[in-house]
């Protein structure tokens, strides 16, 4: 392939895809891009005379129904102390209601391009960036500092909609030689935050939040003032396949927010948050819900790590964002993603079908903020824990001892008791089939709401809270008629809509007694 080649943009056939972008058969199963390769060290007349920077420049096309990722091999030669990439494509103009063209941006370095090969992975951009530059101190923040080792580098595109008229783009590649600088030292989060601390407690949380490491325009110290204001005491991490912001926390982090690390697994077929990863972990997302093992296998890797799997915003409207993966290994539902919607009131449906066939899966509820205008902190999900420590956070938040807030202005208490036993969200309660028992409900911050009690039957008690924003409400039932109880805060309901959520809980569980 040739610098700076101009192609032909039509017919777009597939055979097009391959002559035009330079394409060669893919090798198992990756598909490959004709490599690029640069003079190097050969166009040097010593070995110590300075080379001047390096710039290739390559053109292709993918047509519509093109896979998934591809893959431009670029030969790094010896002496590279700074590799810079750009990319452009066209945004043909497309009929209402057609998808137009939106290509996604990483690379890899020197090594095996298999499924889950970390020590390769250096870093990930999607749409949000035209361009990244990595060198052994710093890199575009979403990519991963390091030296720029010789041998066969991968850039990727990832043409994610391809508009009719198929998508014509170009990749400029710059080689820079020298010396190495510093190296890059890691800096992660502190693992206590002592000003919060306060032992057994509930503690407020947003578990799915991004920067500029992503596709955010909160830089890390922005989030985290945000986080402080919200009232929070932690917050996850959760850039798009990419671990890079793990890696600097440390700089940011104040004695009285725990920040935990994470990755939204961000895939075709939806996304999945991993949250309370150790620092540095990347996990892969080059896969679709067509291949499950695939999406079991980075699941477990998780579970492995300490982390925990959260379905994201299953019923969300954007392109590829809703959850299309099996729920069984999952280990949270995020129930509400940002301001209340339609989608969240569909994904509260479906999560209470679950529970009423039995399938105990907790929800959370997140910002997903992105941008300075979308608040952190709505919504938070506050977990019982015995410490505000990343382990004893995740087993409050798998076990379903929690429940969700608008904002830290809210608070909630449930309670399900029977002979002398009283039990919290996330807990079961076992009496005798004829034992009452009793649902009390107590909320307070919440003005000019409804407060419901929920079963697997639906809504079985409601009440007004008036202006001062405190009420309580009680109602009673048998282990013979109710198999779970949960609650629910909603505002007046607007036209061909249901109210907007204040607060939610978790259930408390009730089972007969020797069943």
């Amino acid at each position: 392939m040739t610098t700076e080649e101009n192609r032909t943009r039509s017919p777009l056939a597939r055979r097009d895809l391959l002559r035009a972008g330079g394409a060669v058969a893919g090798v198992a199963g990756l598909q490959l891009l004709a490599p690029v390769a640069f003079a190097g060290a050969a166009g040097a007349k010593s070995p110590d005379a300075p080379r001047a920077p390096e710039t290739r420049t390559v053109t292709g096309t993918f047509p519509p129904g093109v896979d998934d990722f591809w893959y431009l091999p670029v030969d790094v030669p010896r002496g590279v102390r700074q590799i810079d990439v750009s990319y452009t494509y066209d945004k043909p103009t497309v009929p209402a209601g057609v998808r137009g063209n939106a290509c996604d941006l990483g690379v890899f370095g020197p090594g095996s391009l298999a499924a889950g090969n970390e020590k390769a992975f250096r870093g990930w951009s999607g749409g949000f960036r035209t361009s990244f530059s990595i060198n052994a101190t710093e890199a575009t923040p979403g990519y991963l500092a390091g030296p720029v080792t010789a041998g066969r580098w991968h850039v990727v595109l990832g043409p994610y909609t391809v508009a009719p008229q198929g998508m014509h783009w170009s990749v400029t590649i710059t080689l820079t030689y020298g010396a190495d600088g510093p190296a890059f030292r890691p800096d992660p989060a502190p693992t206590h935050a002592p000003a919060k601390e306060r032992g057994t407690a509930w503690y407020r949380g947003d578990c799915h939040l991004h920067t500029v490491h992503s596709d955010g325009r909160r830089t890390p110290d922005q989030l985290v003032a945000d986080a402080r204001a919200a009232g929070l005491d932690f917050i996850t991490s959760t850039e798009h396949n990419t671990p890079s912001a793990q890696l600097v926390w440390g700089g940011y982090a104040t004695d009285d927010l725990l920040i935990l690390n994470g990755e939204e697994v961000t895939t075709r077929s939806g996304h999945w948050p991993a949250i309370g990863l150790p620092a540095g972990t990347w996990v892969d997302w080059r896969y679709r819900s067509s291949e499950p093992a695939a999406f079991r296998r980075f699941v477990d890797e998780v579970h492995a790590k300490g982390g925990l799997v959260t379905a994201a915003h299953p019923f969300a409207a954007c392109f590829g964002c809703a959850f299309e993966y099996d729920y069984e290994p999952v280990d949270l539902v995020e129930v509400w993603n940002g301001p209340w919607d339609a989608g969240d009131d569909a994904t509260v449906l479906a999560w209470h079908s679950m529970l009423r066939t039995g399938t105990r899966i907790p929800a959370i509820g997140d910002s997903d903020a992105h941008n300075p205008d979308q608040v952190v902190g709505l919504p938070q999900t506050v977990v019982l824990a015995s410490a505000l420590e990343r382990g004893a956070l995740l087993r409050g938040l798998a076990a379903g001892r929690s429940w969700l807030a608008e904002s830290s202005a809210v608070d909630l208490t449930l309670t399900a008791s029977t002979l002398g036993r009283s039990v919290t969200m996330g807990g079961t309660l076992k009496p005798g089939a004829g034992a009452d028992v009793v649902v009390e409900l107590a909320v307070s911050g919440v003005p000019g709401t409804t407060t419901t009690i929920i079963d697997q039957t639906g809504p079985v008690a409601s009440g007004a809270v008036d202006s001062s924003g405190r009420g309580t409400l009680t109602w009673t039932t048998r282990s013979r008629y109710s198999t779970f109880v949960r609650a629910e805060v909603r505002r007046a309901p607007t036209v061909g809509a249901a109210g907007a959520m204040v607060a939610m809980t978790n259930p408390i569980y009730v089972e007969v007694a020797g069943s």
